[in-house]
């Protein structure tokens, strides 16, 4: 989970595109968000198929609350699911999303290339959580 305080997150099948609630009307945030997936080299982009990927204006109070946010945190993208390092034989498959949080990283990073900088990191932050990889080890590798 990518979070900061506000003021202060031909190589095999097609990659997964993201889909907005608003489709169309922000599309130049749609575009930075299709470079950075098209950015992750494989094995890591084949993870893709097993997520989807939304954009969605901001977090939910349920999303804040469950990541022991307050109403003046933020989150910049958010991954539901099960990791992958976590399915087993028994596993039932349920919906793994990464949310990218569209006003927030646009509000943090008005420059446009710091937005971009930024929708990447978060893309490859979120991508990591599925998988398996913690908020720890993100940190040590830059990516928290």
């Amino acid at each position: 989970m990518s979070k900061r305080r506000r003021g202060s997150q031909s190589r095999g099948s097609p990659r997964p595109r993201a889909h907005g609630a608003e489709s169309g009307r922000h599309s130049r945030f749609e575009i930075l968000v299709e470079r950075a997936l098209d950015g992750i080299p494989m094995p890591f982009a084949a993870a893709l198929d097993d997520v989807a990927i939304v954009i969605e204006d901001e977090p939910s109070r349920e999303q804040l609350r469950e990541n022991g946010l307050s109403p003046t945190d933020t989150l910049y993208g958010l991954y539901e699911g099960v990791p992958r390092t976590e399915w087993g034989a028994d596993w039932i498959p349920i919906p793994n999303k990464i949310s990218l949080f569209r006003l927030p990283l646009e509000e943090d990073f008005p420059d446009p290339g710091d937005l971009e900088d930024e929708v990447r990191v978060t893309v490859i932050h979120e991508l990591a959580h599925h998988l398996g990889i913690d908020d720890s080890r993100l940190d040590e590798l830059g990516l928290d």
